[in-house]
């Protein structure tokens, strides 16, 4: 499969399984190896999960189907990542900001363009392959490690400010 189809499946999984992971810590009975990449709360930090871990694992697969090492590959994935990420609390603060209120249906279509345009992104980067300098490498790696540091430790024990809010029980994390 070439660059482009890799990246149409990859927006389609992350679509899919981040819509399914929402549910994943809840079905598991609360395991705590599942808060690690699925949501404990309804917090916007919780949901960024969402996005996270189908872009992460679905990359995994990826990579490994390319069957050899792309220069630019950790680091289109690690941007368009936080990207992504970003896109989710803008678009979400900024239409609630507006509406003054959420909505179901905006929630879902915030994620399902921050997949979309993750998964651009990855593809738009991978196909400049400008970024495989060793030291774009090792700030990706960095930031990839804060990434999955972030989401363990805020799952936790998250600061007591409005991304890690629950909205429904006005609790933070676990």
């Amino acid at each position: 499969m070439n660059i482009k189809k890799w990246h149409i499946a990859g927006a389609f999984f992350t679509i899919v399984f981040g819509s399914l992971d929402h549910f994943f810590y809840h079905w598991s009975g609360e395991h705590p190896l599942v808060a690690a990449f699925s949501a404990v709360n309804e917090s916007t930090w919780e949901h960024l999960k969402l996005l996270a871990a189908p872009v992460l694992l679905f990359s995994i697969f990826e990579s490994i189907a390319y069957g050899r090492f792309r220069g630019g590959f950790l680091p289109a994935k690690v941007l368009s990542l936080i990207l992504g990420m970003a896109a989710i609390i803008l678009i979400f603060y900024g239409y609630t900001a507006a509406a003054g209120t959420h909505y179901l249906w905006a929630d879902i279509a915030t994620f399902f363009i921050a997949a979309a345009l993750t998964w651009f992104l990855s593809y738009f980067l991978m196909k400049k392959e400008n970024c495989a300098g060793i030291g774009v490498q090792l700030i990706s790696r960095v930031l990839l490690a804060a990434v999955l540091v972030s989401f363990l430790l805020f799952t936790v024990d998250p600061p007591h400010i409005f991304l890690f809010e629950d909205p429904v029980t006005g609790q933070y994390g676990l």
